[in-house]
């Protein structure tokens, strides 16, 4: 049994590495897709990173919930074939409207990895044992996510921005024969019905709202694409309960809203996405534009955050288990990170590395303090029929927050002249004294209103009461 979980989690690891390596590989490399496909380095080349991103986050929700309907096991290793095959055809791509349609492919499989594998490891771990498998979890999102940009900078410049996707192939591979080796799920005895109306109003208004969101920064808030494609998500997901009060098999458990552990716990996720998730946005306009730091020493400066997650993750999580309360550790890592973020916020144009380092070290300490007893608690608190579904809402948690955190910070940075002054100073403006001050304005702003986003999931994670369905 005890080898059993363990082999669970190393599938659910292959599975997680690649999807998460593939996110943060990718951003790197557009300006030698660009150069391939003769494009600026804007307009649709933007689509080979929006595309995947609206493609999960519209599949999210539906593909937990069908995981809990027709088995686990067979979602993933759905989610594990589509990620592959479309990894060979971005790869494989002829022309720019190609890689990006495969990229709207992999999406779909990236949701059905990410909305299933918190699921899988709950199941295969005991409730005591609960968070220190969801910590393990965040290691192996944490080194994806830190191997990114490296690899994906050395694997274009040695052989081809096409490589990025192939590397995915064996891994894909292997993670298929592992699955069908490793996972075992008893055969469902009874059949519910998917909700097919449902799941279309719950994904095109999830959808439009992420790519209105992802879109915001360069059309600007006032745009009429972004405000009718914010509209249409505001009015399908508002239409979505009346929709499926009338069906037999909502595609959403609305009941499981009124958990006040469930409620609270996505909450704080979505609002510790919204404020954590702007220092990977912020900090390289930071170091390139204001500082002059080369690419890829502000590649490296960035590290402490995964290397953090990495560390702490795990030993926040055993925590929680021996504990069995998850509130107060949650709402002191985002307190930590708060403070890091004013920190952050307070940065200079003289400000040392080491003094820099420091910073973002309280942020990554904080982060990953919350981030186990978090998530532990969100799907310690449903019933294991409808961890599928707690799973994809913990994914789509993420993806709006981490689409808002860009939207606001982006908003707010170019409201002050950050941005305009960011690019007058990597041009080599001769009056810099101006320009660097309306820079820190704007960057100071963006940070110090994340900050307060943090304050509201502290609340957020306060107000959860007791988790009394832990162990269910």
């Amino acid at each position: 049994m005890k080898s059993k979980k363990w082999a669970v989690f190393g599938v659910v690891a292959i599975g997680v590495f690649m999807g998460t390596l593939d996110t943060s590989i990718v951003n790197i490399s557009l300006p030698s897709i660009a150069r391939s496909f003769h494009r600026p380095l804007n307009g649709g080349i933007e689509w080979v990173v929006i595309g995947y991103l609206v493609s999960s986050a519209a599949f999210l929700l539906s593909s937990g919930r069908l995981s809990d309907l027709v088995g686990r096991k067979l979602v993933w290793t759905a989610g594990l074939a589509i990620f592959t095959l479309s990894s060979l055809l971005c790869g494989a791509a002829p022309s720019l409207w190609f890689l990006v349609a495969a990229r709207f492919l992999q999406g779909l499989g990236g949701a059905l990895l990410f909305s299933t594998s918190p699921a899988l490891l709950t199941s295969a771990f005991p409730p005591e044992q609960r968070g220190r498998a969801l910590g393990l979890n965040a290691v192996t999102v944490a080194l994806g996510t830190s191997a990114g940009p490296t690899l994906g900078g050395l694997i274009t410049s040695s052989l081809s921005w096409r490589w990025i996707f192939l590397i995915n192939l064996p891994i894909g591979i292997i993670g298929i024969a592992l699955t069908l080796a490793v996972l075992e799920e008893a055969p469902r005895k009874d059949t519910v019905a998917f909700d097919p109306l449902g799941a279309i109003l719950l994904g095109s208004g999830i959808a439009s709202l992420v790519g209105a969101l992802s879109f915001a920064q360069d059309l600007g808030l006032s745009s009429p694409w972004i405000l009718a494609a914010a509209g249409y998500g505001l009015a399908a997901l508002v239409l979505l309960p009346f929709v499926e009060r009338r069906t037999k098999s909502p595609i959403i458990d609305f009941s499981l809203l009124y958990d006040r552990v469930f409620l609270s716990a996505n909450l704080s996720l979505i609002l510790s996405f919204l404020a954590l998730f702007a220092v990977n946005f912020l900090m390289p306009f930071y170091f390139e534009q204001l500082r002059s730091f080369p690419t890829r020493m502000a590649g490296l400066l960035l590290t402490p955050l995964p290397i953090c997650i990495a560390l702490v993750a795990p030993i926040s999580g055993s925590i929680a288990d021996r504990t069995g309360s998850t509130r107060w550790l949650a709402a002191t890592g985002l307190a930590i990170a708060c403070l890091g973020l004013v920190l952050l916020g307070l940065l200079d144009e003289s400000s040392s590395v080491l003094d820099i380092v420091s910073r973002l070290i309280v942020v990554g300490l904080g982060q990953a303090i919350f981030q186990s007893p978090n998530n532990s608690a969100l799907l310690g608190s449903v019933p294991s029929s409808s961890r599928g579904l707690a799973s994809g809402f913990m994914a789509t948690g993420r993806v709006i927050g981490q689409s808002m955190s860009v939207a606001i910070a982006g908003a707010l940075f170019g409201a002050f002249g950050a941005s305009a002054a960011g690019q007058a100073l990597e041009q080599g403006a001769a009056d810099q004294g101006p320009l660097r001050a309306s820079f820190l304005m704007g960057f100071r702003t963006a940070f110090f209103v994340c900050a307060a986003m943090a304050v509201l999931g502290i609340g957020a994670s306060l107000v959860r009461g007791r988790e009394a369905g832990r162990g269910r």
